[in-house]
């Protein structure tokens, strides 16, 4: 007999979701009240159009003034309304969970993998749990390690090196249960992290996959560290809460998600590309599936220490954003969902982040010497949503760590970094990153 999943605070008692009626009237409310804060922002914005007009035209203001402070107001009040809406059904007290194959491709990891495991072992899971690490040509001692684990349910499989789309796939052809969790080899996943997740999967029958909620684990090893807690905490975990209400996750991450195993088979597992991740949700969700994300079922993962590492990181994430809109942009027009809504949002980040980067850096540069062409008032607007989102979600995570028997650790002095500067910092390297997979240059991982 299962013993019963536990249920968070907040959520309809709805299993499966919200009916797709009052999601399409929240969806909509959100959006008219996100383009009235647009409206309001344009008509405040005149005169600074007709100013800068004088000096880069007309139509260069219009552009410039949209990407850098009206399109941003707009999402971030179209995020901040769909979170004071948030509504997740709760998790069935009753539901039966099904045998599961945990997946997890290792290079060199033999230091990680010790607490990888452990965090696995120690679940309180109620039914089979089969783990399958696959070793991609480690030249440290990470096959050694696992060959001396003597666990039961522990399946090691070794490869020559092929990269992590290469080792996943290879493991899932091992795969023995209909659902199965892919972890990160230095993630660890936190008590009742299985049963969440997987009870969040089965209990929507249109649900192919679920996006566990990822917070970085060694926040105090530097100052990029620092900021990337509250990347993780907040801004991550508000875009995912946005996206699974309209059950359009866009991104069931390879660090901790659980995903239904005829499916991922059926797409062909994942994609030899630096997004795998990205690339495989997307390719579910132009089939129609439905993804969601599950607020407590909690993994923490290893993030960048130097600001080296980090930009690799996120110049590989957004170039993996450009792998997926360039195949399986088709999502917008031909699905009737809320994730090609979602998808097409994403068009405007490249454009977005390219302003950032271009005008509003340098344009903060000449206000700081009193010339407030392209920052200055108007700019500032976005600022007060974005505190507003900060608090909701705190309140939200607060909950979630509340219940969880976990504490927020205190670092304010990385918190008002975040706010302030982290987006200085993200929006040069995503350009980047952009760049380099339009110019199809060599991926480097």
């Amino acid at each position: 007999m299962n013993a019963p999943v536990k249920t968070a605070t907040g959520g309809s008692g709805l299993v499966g979701g919200l009916p797709r009626t009052k999601l399409v009237t929240r969806f909509a409310l959100a959006n008219l009240g996100a383009l009235a804060f647009a409206g309001i922002a344009c008509v405040l914005a005149a005169g600074w159009t007709r100013d800068l007009a004088g000096i880069v035209s007309l139509p260069g203001a219009l552009i410039l003034i949209g990407f850098v402070a009206i399109i941003p107001g707009y999402l971030n009040a179209f995020l901040l309304l769909n979170l004071l809406g948030y509504r997740q059904a709760n998790l069935d007290p009753g539901i039966r969970l099904p045998p599961i194959s945990i997946l997890i491709a290792a290079r060199n990891e033999a230091e990680n993998l010790p607490e990888t495991l452990r965090g696995i072992y120690e679940q309180d899971y109620p039914e089979d749990v089969e783990t399958i690490v696959v070793d991609d040509g480690s030249t440290d001692g990470t096959l050694n390690y696992l060959r001396s684990v003597q666990k039961p349910g522990l399946n090691v499989i070794s490869i020559p090196h092929g990269g992590k789309a290469a080792a996943l796939n290879a493991g899932l052809d091992a795969v023995s249960h209909r659902v199965v969790v892919t972890i990160d080899a230095d993630t660890f996943i936190y008590k009742q992290a299985l049963r969440r997740i997987v009870a969040r999967l089965v209990s929507n029958p249109k649900c192919a996959a679920v996006a566990g909620s990822v917070l970085a684990k060694n926040s105090r090893a530097s100052h990029f560290t620092r900021l990337q807690e509250w990347d993780y905490f907040l801004a991550i975990g508000a875009v995912k809460r946005q996206q699974s209400m309209y059950r359009g996750t866009l991104v069931a991450q390879g660090a901790f998600s659980a995903f239904r195993t005829g499916v991922v088979r059926s797409a062909r597992g994942w994609p030899n590309r630096i997004g795998e991740d990205i690339m495989l949700t997307w390719a579910l969700l132009r089939e129609g599936h439905q993804i969601d994300h599950e607020p407590t079922a909690v993994a923490f993962t290893k993030v960048p220490e130097t600001y080296r590492h980090f930009f690799r990181q996120r110049q590989r994430w957004a170039r993996g954003m450009i792998e997926a809109l360039k195949n399986h942009l088709a999502i917008v027009w031909k699905q009737r969902s809320f994730a090609s809504f979602f998808v097409a949002l994403d068009l405007l980040f490249p454009p977005l982040d390219f302003f950032f980067t271009t005008a509003f850096l340098p344009g903060v540069i000449l206000a700081l010497l009193g010339y407030y062409y392209l920052a200055g008032a108007m700019t500032l607007l976005v600022l007060p949503i974005t505190a507003i989102i900060v608090l909701v979600m705190l309140r939200f995570q607060k909950s979630v760590f509340n219940f969880l028997g976990l504490k927020i650790r205190r670092n304010i002095i990385g918190f008002l970094a975040y706010f302030l500067i982290y987006q200085f910092i993200v929006s040069p390297i995503c350009v980047v990153g952009y760049a380099r997979e339009l110019l199809n240059l060599e991926r480097k991982w």
